[in-house]
């Protein structure tokens, strides 16, 4: 469906653009939203406060799916609610419906703070299984980052730097809002700034 994203700034385009048109999968124009609505009337549109940026891309991806276990939250009593690794994770004796379901849960707080793609390779067929089913970006296996972290920017000098892609007119509809003024405050504040991510042009993730 044709959508028009529209808010604060997008990051990476032209001074003034505010808004990105998505149809299908695809980005079909970024500019400012006077302009782009007037040229799309039929379009929806989605108003966010912040800052449009590309997806982010997790580096550290194999390690939080194949070496670390994300608790269902039926569990927090016991488990608690952030990742476990180390003998808390060998204690778990984990098999290859829980490594499943844990992938799921680890891909879901992924989405959570903007990303739309991870770098492989994922060795367990139960975390490749749920990769493909989420319908993120697989790159290819790059340097090894300092710590894995379900924020992609923690270990990035500049946000930049963890953009999956540049967003471009007839690229695919990859995004995320942060709910940010500007590059120095998403740099403080983390991804977990993340208020919506929009994957191949599907709204994957919304903050109530």
């Amino acid at each position: 469906m044709l959508t028009v994203h529209a808010a604060d700034a997008v990051i990476g385009a032209p001074d003034g653009a505010d808004s990105v048109a998505v149809d299908g999968g695809a980005v079909v124009a970024i500019g400012r939203y006077a302009e782009l609505t007037a040229a799309r009337p039929q379009a929806r549109v989605r108003r966010w406060s912040g800052l449009i940026t590309p997806g982010l891309l997790n580096a550290a991806a194999p390690a939080l799916l194949e070496a670390a276990y994300h608790p269902d939250p039926r569990e927090a009593d016991e488990h608690g609610t952030e990742p476990l690794t180390g003998d808390a994770l060998t204690a778990l004796g984990m098999d290859d419906a829980r490594w499943g379901a844990s992938a799921r849960r680890g891909l879901q707080r992924m989405l959570r703070h903007g990303t739309t793609a991870v770098r492989g390779p994922f060795t367990r067929p139960a975390v490749r299984t749920a990769v493909a089913r989420s319908g993120l970006r697989v790159h290819a296996p790059g340097p090894a980052t300092d710590a894995a972290s379900l924020d992609p920017l923690a270990s990035l000098p500049e946000p930049g730097d963890a953009f999956a892609a540049a967003l471009t007119v007839g690229g695919p509809a990859d995004l995320a809002v942060f709910g940010v003024p500007d590059l120095a405050a998403l740099r403080t504040e983390g991804a977990g700034s993340c208020t919506a991510t929009v994957l191949g042009g599907r709204l994957v993730f919304r903050r109530s």
